[in-house]
């Protein structure tokens, strides 16, 4: 077939088809001209979408441990249980067996209680102690040792000389002793507890689209983070926004701290001449706080074994003792603790453990651990994706690794309640009343899009939560850092 050649002015002749036909009117031709071969080829258009970085979405932490629980004041308290017995870190003794409570601070012990007393030197020597006399308004007491002598400088190896003002003593109350015949013990001891509290703050965000935009569909096959697949025009971007902001939802409570400067975040947000107004207690910052952080599994200045993992083990036993925990780790440490249990085990050919199907070597390698068991605790081992995305805290080099979360509840007393309750470590508390439920707003504004609240030739989608993070418990949560 010869091609149709252009018209004397150069243009082409050519018209397009209503339907696709071949006709000597939509034939075009590139042999003369300004009109090459090189314009034969039209532009090959993907309508997929390419997905480049997977599920974008980082949100799934808070699902995973917590709850979400409506609220309806600018407030939430709650109260802790503090130690059932009395201990004392950091006092100092003198040769007299005076015991000073260190920076003056008032102490619960009384007259006729025996104590288990320390040195606290690198090698400590510990004596048995009664106590004699209560003085200074409840900031120093006399103890008398039970093994020999009327004062702790009589027994021998027991440090004062280095303890008395700059090194330390530690103690604890195990017991009483009482004369046959005398009184009973004199005063009380009051249960102590904490009283915590954190506010929520307002997180929004806004979506955009003009009138003319909106009308030039462009069809584009996506897929959603939540799995969904079809077919989206303008409202894909909308579909990105609202994505972006349940993401931010999470990790506001997972990043959130106070505002502690006056004339700084409190007089933009808060009340300048307070600290505290501005801001909200996130995950990291309350374990920071009120709980343990470590260099511990693959710190920078440790050794990638049972033994500094057992370290973290010691500190869970001077706390609640809770038997199941969630590893929530970035990559580093993941493959970390795989290499540290992996070490263990030394059955299969060549000191290899095949697979999970009856260690057959015909089978798949298994080289990872999603769980393991050590002591009495139980710890469920999951990456987190936070941790290691590269538009996230992926991108943050050298600082937080990971989190060691109880799993199960807590017992606490709800002020608000005004009884005892039980809630997960971490839950989410939002605003809710029967007027208006704030735990994630989505409202529609502007002239377009079948909406007509205004006279704005565009249309605009609109995002709002109020919420804050409770962390109950904190001293048993592990923060992992570099």
């Amino acid at each position: 077939m010869a091609a149709i050649t252009p018209s004397a002015g150069g243009s082409l002749n050519s018209t397009p088809a209503p339907v696709k036909q071949t006709l000597s009117s939509n034939y075009l031709s590139f042999t003369g001209g300004s009109n090459d071969w090189s314009q034969q080829y039209l532009p090959d258009l993907y309508e997929q979408e390419v997905e480049v970085f997977g599920n974008r979405s980082v949100a799934s932490f808070l699902r995973m441990v917590g709850a979400e629980m409506p609220m309806t004041s600018d407030q939430v308290v709650w109260s802790e249980q503090g130690r059932l017995h009395l201990h004392y870190k950091g006092a100092s003794v003198t040769d007299a067996g005076v015991i000073t409570i260190a920076n003056s601070g008032t102490h619960a012990v009384r007259v006729g209680q025996t104590i288990v007393l320390s040195d606290n030197q690198a090698t400590p020597t510990v004596i048995k102690a009664y106590v004699s006399v209560i003085a200074g308004d409840n900031t120093t007491l006399t103890v008398i040792p039970y093994s020999g002598g009327a004062t702790v400088g009589a027994v021998t190896g027991f440090d004062t000389a280095t303890d008395n003002g700059s090194n330390t003593c530690d103690f604890f109350v195990f017991g009483s002793e009482f004369k046959k015949g005398t009184a009973g013990m004199t005063n009380s001891v009051q249960p102590s507890f904490a009283s915590l509290t954190n506010k929520p703050i307002i997180i929004k965000d806004k979506y955009e689209v003009s009138g003319s935009d909106a009308s030039q569909i462009g069809w584009v096959e996506v897929t959603g983070e939540q799995g969904q697949t079809g077919y989206l025009w303008y409202l894909k971007a909308e579909g990105d926004t609202r994505q972006r902001f349940e993401d931010n939802l999470e990790m506001a409570m997972v990043e959130g701290e106070f505002a502690k400067a006056t004339g700084g975040v409190d007089s933009l947000l808060g009340t300048a001449a307070a600290d505290d107004t501005a801001g909200t207690e996130g995950l990291f910052a309350a374990i920071t706080s009120r709980g343990h952080v470590t260099t511990g599994i693959a710190g920078s200045s440790t050794t990638d074994d049972l033994g500094s993992f057992d370290e973290i083990l010691k500190k869970f036993d001077a706390q609640g003792a809770i038997e199941e925990n969630m590893l929530f780790i970035n990559r580093d440490v993941s493959l970390a603790i795989d290499d540290m249990l992996a070490a263990q085990n030394s059955y299969g050919t060549g000191g290899t453990s095949y697979g999970v199907f009856s260690n057959s070597e015909d089978m798949a390698l298994n080289l990872g651990f999603s769980g393991f068991r050590r002591g009495s605790y139980d710890f469920y081992k999951t990456d987190w994706k936070y941790l290691n995305d590269g538009s996230t805290r992926g991108i943050i080099e050298n600082d937080i690794r990971g989190v060691i979360v109880p799993a199960g509840t807590s017992t606490v007393y709800d002020q608000i309640l005004g009884k005892n309750i039980k809630r997960p470590f971490l839950h989410v508390r939002y605003r809710a009343s029967q007027a208006d439920d704030r735990k994630m707003k989505s409202w529609t504004t502007g002239s377009v899009g079948g909406n007509f609240t205004s006279d704005l030739d565009a249309m605009e989608v609109h995002y709002l939560s109020e919420r804050c993070l409770i962390t109950q418990g904190a001293n048993n949560f592990m923060l992992l850092t570099s």
